[in-house]
């Protein structure tokens, strides 16, 4: 397997793994029924982030027993008054990028009081190839207009149609944090659907419940939660994946490590600094020998 094509599913990972799921408010949906059918359960209010929140993740590849880690993505938030402006640029370091030179791009304009997408912009850098998609939602009518093609000048403009309540990949990870996720049970299944790639994905997610005194590379030890989000399978995962997200079991519900077989191995991705984050990172254990360590060399 050649370097290039590993590089080039780890970039994609790297940003969609943190992404895949979208978990419903408990309370306010009863089982089996459908996520997106408009009404209150659009609505999403921010009590987890803030202005100037900045998260950075490494990401670790094992290809035939070897761990190598190859890029970083920086996922930061910023108030513009009436929306949040989300972002999550990432890319290899620069000693592979003789080999496979990834600059990815992800943004997303977001409305303040719901969090739903308004604009987002995709700018892919991959090697030799290269992809511009702007998403523009339009709520009322159940559109979404995307300017893509290989280069922004280039772009050509197609409309779709889609669910009112619907969000892109990125705006999607951020109101996911806004769960409480005392009010779930271990084993509940949610309906999740996103819009990428001209089209809108039902997917589902499964949580798997509480996880304490987990150790996250380089960062210690935390009490967790575990989601296994379904995934779009194909060129990134295999038919059988099983996605694994831990996240802080506090209040700033922050992605502490992902992890996942892919097509031709296994990837983790670790949250290798945070800062900006709105409440003490409470989940955080000290001194207590963890149960069970999560590192790139397990």
């Amino acid at each position: 397997m050649h370097l290039s094509r590993l590089m080039k599913i780890g970039a994609a990972f790297l940003v969609l793994s943190l992404m895949a799921f979208r978990v419903p408010q408990p309370e306010r949906i009863p089982d089996h029924l459908p996520l997106y059918t408009g009404g209150d359960q659009c609505d999403m209010d921010n009590q987890v982030f803030r202005h100037g929140e900045e998260m950075v993740y490494k990401v670790f590849y094992n290809w035939n027993f070897i761990w190598m880690s190859a890029g970083e993505v920086v996922f930061k938030v910023e108030d513009l008054g009436d929306r949040y402006h989300f972002s999550a640029h990432g890319g290899t370091y620069k000693g592979y990028d003789a080999f496979f030179k990834v600059r990815d791009k992800y943004d997303v304009y977001v409305d303040k009081t719901t969090l739903l997408p308004i604009t987002s912009i995709r700018e892919v850098n991959e090697g030799k190839y290269s992809l511009y998609d702007k998403l523009t939602f339009d709520r009322e009518n159940g559109k979404v207009k995307s300017l893509r093609g290989k280069t922004k000048e280039v772009a050509e403009l197609v409309e779709y149609d889609t669910d009112s309540c619907i969000h892109d990949i990125l705006s999607m990870v951020y109101c996911a944090r806004n769960l409480s996720f005392d009010q779930m049970r271990a084993g509940q299944d949610f309906p999740i659907k996103i819009f990428i790639d001209k089209k809108t994905w039902p997917l589902k997610v499964n949580y798997k419940g509480k996880f304490p005194n987990k150790k996250i590379r380089g960062l210690g030890h935390f009490n967790t939660v575990a989601l296994n989000p379904e995934v779009i399978k194909g060129y990134i995962f295999k038919e059988s994946s099983n996605l694994t997200i831990w996240a802080s079991d506090d209040k700033n519900r922050l992605p502490l490590m992902i992890e996942s077989p892919i097509s031709i191995g296994s990837v983790k991705v670790i949250l290798k600094s945070y800062r900006g984050v709105r409440y003490p990172v409470s989940s955080k254990v000290k001194d207590k020998k963890a149960d069970e360590e999560i590192s790139p060399e397990d």
